[in-house]
């Protein structure tokens, strides 16, 4: 009786062996489980991402020309200004009373210019006038003595006195009429004519003597720095503010150098400002510099934003996706599933039950994904990283996380 129960644990045993065997033969000649991912196609979109600053379209240094004291500041750091706007007073008694004397100088000047070319041409006119009834005068009794020589009436004598009278009022005529002539268009009034353009002159330099004492805004803006108070004493080139100008918005970033190969004009590009992440906005490249910063190993690039928001102000932190490529219907693995991708890439494909060295050739990259261009075919399964078998492994896959 005692050596039934050993007989059939012996049977057990037996039977678990057999089972054990055979199991372990089934691996043997399947292989072992690893995991792997399918080739398929879907849409890939490359990106360049890039952080930088936004950049302000010009940074003016507003300052002073000449020494002087403050007496106003009009505007505080932050405000709007208008092109022509005044932003800072200098103290300007003197320079008006010096104006106010220029201009003084133009009506004088002015005044003997109106007395040269009307009271002057009026006086020459009279003496025309006159010089020409002294003339008619000397003929009328040149003739008349003539007639009386004939006559036998007067002597010799005295018709030569009615010739050289005649002759002089002739003579004393010209001279009249150039003295006319002088006076409308000659030097007297040239010498006034060039003492009013001196004194208006005199006048545009004081003028603008007192401009440069209103320190203006050359363009529209917005004040970023402010380094003036009143009773300041300010010398030329010492900077008093500084005007963000008004334009296009720009962003820059500083993408590695090997992305270069990927970036071209008229990119579109996604992008967000640290202070707001969650508010993207659309931007295009406009400028690739034609340079690499040797020091960082960057190449700068400039995006503009055609409709900048409200939130966006100079010098923000900006991240910045740059499209660089995009497939509809690429043929794509994840990155991890390409071995020695940046030398000589290839993959492990699982064909016949077994792991199959097969070399690829790579596109564009996503976001963990990658384009293959030849080498596979949808539908192939690729071992992962993660598996140790090696080529020519026999292999069951199943689906890789």
């Amino acid at each position: 009786m005692a050596s039934f129960p050993s007989r059939r644990w012996r049977w057990v045993l037996g039977i678990g062996a057999a089972a054990l065997a055979l199991l372990l033969g089934g691996r043997a000649v399947l292989g072992p489980r690893v995991p792997v991912w399918v080739v398929e196609r879907r849409e890939l979109v490359q990106r360049v991402v890039a952080s930088g600053r936004v950049l302000a379209p010009a940074r003016i240094q507003i300052g002073s020309v000449v020494v002087g004291r403050v007496t106003r500041v009009a505007v505080e750091k932050g405000d709007r200004v208008k092109a022509g706007q005044v932003l800072v007073q200098l103290d300007d008694a003197e320079s008006r009373a010096s104006l106010a004397q220029a201009r003084s100088a133009v009506a004088q000047a002015a005044a003997r210019l109106e007395q040269v070319e009307v009271v002057s041409a009026q006086v020459t006119t009279q003496a025309v006038r006159q010089a020409e009834l002294r003339l008619e005068q000397a003929e009328v009794k040149l003739a008349r003595n003539r007639t009386l020589a004939e006559a036998g009436s007067v002597s010799r004598s005295d018709l030569d006195d009615a010739i050289q009278a005649r002759d002089l009022a002739a003579s004393q005529l010209a001279t009249a009429r150039i003295q006319a002539s002088a006076a409308a268009t000659g030097s007297d009034r040239h010498v006034v004519q060039a003492a009013l353009e001196q004194a208006r002159g005199a006048e545009q330099a004081a003028a603008a003597r007192l401009d440069q004492l209103q320190i203006r805004s050359p363009a529209e803006g917005v004040v970023t720095e402010r380094d003036v108070e009143p009773g300041d004493v300010v010398q030329p080139g010492r900077p008093l503010l500084v005007v963000a100008r008004d334009g296009p918005t720009q962003l820059s970033v500083l993408p590695d150098e090997k992305n270069l190969a990927f970036l071209g004009m008229g990119q579109p590009a996604s992008a967000s400002v640290d202070a707001f992440p969650d508010r993207i906005f659309p931007a295009r490249v406009a400028y690739i510099a034609p340079a690499v910063d040797l020091s960082r190993g960057t190449v700068e690039v400039k995006l503009d934003v055609p409709d900048p928001p409200a939130f966006l102000r100079p010098d923000m932190t900006v991240s910045v996706n740059v499209e660089v490529g995009r497939d509809a219907a690429a043929l794509v693995l994840p990155a991890g599933a390409v071995r020695d991708a940046g030398t000589d890439p290839w993959t492990l494909v699982v064909r016949g039950g077994r792991a199959s060295r097969q070399p690829v050739s790579l596109g564009m990259r996503g976001e963990g994904t990658i384009q293959v261009l030849s080498g596979l075919a949808p539908g192939e399964a690729v071992v992962a990283p993660a598996s140790t078998v090696g080529p020519g492994a026999r292999v069951r896959t199943e689906p890789a996380r």
